[in-house]
């Protein structure tokens, strides 16, 4: 399933089992936390998409690169 979530003025698609909804709020809420970190801000410019899998957000940067967080 793919919804959009939408941090500091930008839209990125998330990607997510159908079944797993509430893993979507638990990456709301931690990009909630994440709010007035900038360096997380800086890269967020960056984001291409992001896959929820389990407990775990993979953020995928337009140069290919990826970084894991987790949203538990």
């Amino acid at each position: 399933m793919m919804k959009i979530i939408k941090f500091k003025n930008r839209s990125v698609p998330v990607y997510f089992p159908s079944d797993k909804l509430q893993n979507y709020d638990k990456l709301s809420d931690k990009l909630q936390e994440l709010e007035y970190d900038f360096s997380f801000r800086k890269k967020w410019k960056t984001v291409r998409s992001v896959e929820v899998i389990r407990d775990v957000a993979i953020f995928q940067y337009n140069d290919g690169t990826k970084l894991y967080l987790e949203v538990s």
